[in-house]
């Protein structure tokens, strides 16, 4: 790998507005955090409706492309790059990560106790929504956020022929004359700008609940050092992932992580109320199927009770911020795929992993809580939600072996998000990359460095939410940014595919 192929401006652009942007928002935290969080709840009710609808339509819009003519379009030649479960474990674990762990335990816990329509909290109506929602927050409308970027880039990559992964490239049907000039400078930057948020988010959620583990293992206080040694341990398996490229590092990572992850839930699944979380998770299910389009559109706006706003315009808000990232990766491990497979694996991989936790975990937390067995809501509340965690964890048969193994699976969740977002970041940054190229190894060792320092400094100086904060408000121009993909894609087509008279 060449020097010449990096990006110069891009990446010292990227460097220099990060590192900037970071020592500012933390040097003015106080300040910035209330203004932040002031301006992220005037996005998610102003917007409300803007989400809803452009999540619902891409939906729509996937769905169309699966059943066209343009669903058989190959992206690349030849055989696919990855079998079938390498590649669904990559697309799953990069888009997950460890968020799934906690909030497949904790989010039907909030619902019950803070339910939507105006339900009574802590009622039996409130328990059956509990599971419900959870599903669908990490169903097929998250997964289509992840999805319609995916399509666009690896159309443009693979049919198109542009040896580049950049979120600018793939808007250039849109953009025209202006994919080249300045204004596409600034949206890779505000791409890897969201991307470090986005990473920022899943460290600021998965550090503090390994610690907790590990502090209960140990029986020693969670604390910033036990945090930095984490973060340390984090970044060397990633690293190490990384260096060794998508087909010896990545992609078997990433098979570990699913056999892991699989293994847990069929553990709790099994010795939990077995019964119990296959009739919860039907019955959540249903009500899910029946009430899709009601929880896609819900607003509250005569009542004005904030759950969809704090809840699924937040989440659809977070998920399109981390979507250039998902997007370009997906695509880039994507050859040999049609536009049909690609779509319907995303959709059918993301949902049904995600489905499968909060059937588990979700149905085990709730048990626990109703049946008074351990009084999850209430640790929750007084403690936190990795406290909570750790409790629900220690009420499992063999926890001292349960705990351990969950730790294992956190690190290694966590590793998977960020092995192949260092790989993403070093291919924004690099001028040219052709089919089958990966980006500088030591490009890559780099971002890898970059994440780690930007970590622990946030983590030692209490930064770390308003960083997450930050690149959730991204998400307003990355909303711009979907508009523009949909005009590219159907530009595209119309001009390779025209209708057949």
């Amino acid at each position: 790998m060449k020097k010449g192929r990096i990006d110069p401006f891009v990446f010292w652009a990227s460097l220099v507005v990060i590192l900037v942007a970071t020592v500012l928002l933390v040097m003015n935290r106080n300040v910035a955090e209330p203004y932040l969080d002031e301006l992220m709840t005037s996005i998610t009710y102003k917007m409300d409706w803007a989400f809803q609808f452009l999540t619902f339509g891409l939906f729509i819009i996937l769905l169309w492309l699966v059943f066209s003519r343009f669903g058989k379009i190959k992206l690349g030649e030849g055989a696919p790059e990855f079998s079938s479960f390498s590649w669904g474990a990559m697309l799953f674990t990069a888009g997950m990560g460890t968020s799934i762990m906690f909030w497949s335990m904790m989010e039907p816990i909030y619902y019950y106790m803070g339910p939507p329509f105006g339900i009574k909290e802590k009622s039996v109506e409130a328990a059956e929504w509990a599971v419900t929602y959870g599903l669908f927050h990490w169903g097929l409308s998250a997964w289509a956020l992840y999805a319609f970027p995916t399509v666009v880039i690896a159309y443009s990559y693979y049919v198109r022929k542009r040896p580049s992964l950049k979120m600018s490239v793939a808007l250039s049907g849109a953009l025209g004359k202006y994919a080249d000039g300045w204004l596409a400078k600034v949206i890779d930057v505000l791409v890897i700008w969201s991307l470090v948020g986005g990473l920022g988010t899943s460290l600021g959620l998965g550090v503090p609940m390994m610690s907790a583990v590990i502090g209960d293992i140990f029986n020693i206080p969670e604390s910033l050092g036990l945090n930095v040694v984490i973060i340390i341990i984090i970044t060397i398996i990633y690293s190490a992932s990384a260096f060794l490229g998508l087909q010896k590092g990545i992609a078997k990572l990433a098979d570990i992580n699913i056999y892991l992850a699989l293994a847990l839930a069929a553990f709790v699944f099994l010795v939990g109320p077995t019964i119990f979380l296959l009739s919860y998770f039907s019955n959540s299910f249903g009500l899910m199927l029946q009430n899709f389009a009601f929880m896609s559109f819900y607003t509250d706006p005569i009542q004005g009770g904030g759950f969809p706003q704090g809840w699924t315009v937040f989440y659809w808000a977070w998920f399109a911020a981390t979507a250039p990232f998902m997007g370009l990766f997906v695509a880039r491990i994507s050859k040999g795929r049609t536009i049909r497979e690609l779509i319907t694996h995303i959709l059918l991989w993301g949902s049904v992993g995600g489905w499968l936790y909060f059937a588990v975990f979700g149905g085990y937390s709730m048990n626990l809580e109703l049946n008074k067995i351990v009084p999850v809501g209430d640790i929750l509340n007084e403690h936190g939600g990795p406290a909570a965690v750790v409790a629900i964890l220690k009420s499992l048969p063999i926890s001292f072996i349960v705990l351990p193994f969950f730790v294992v699976l956190g690190i290694i969740f966590l590793s998977t998000s960020l092995d192949s977002a260092t790989y993403i970041l070093a291919a924004i940054a690099t001028k040219e990359l052709k089919e089958g190229d990966d980006p500088a190894r030591w490009h890559r060792m780099i971002w890898g460095a970059m994440l780690a320092v930007i970590s622990i400094s946030l983590l030692l100086i209490g930064g770390l939410r308003v960083i997450q904060t930050s690149a959730v408000i991204v998400s307003v121009p990355i909303f711009i940014i979907y508009l523009l993909l949909i005009v590219s894609l159907f530009r595209w087509l119309k001009q390779d595919f025209p209708s057949e008279r």
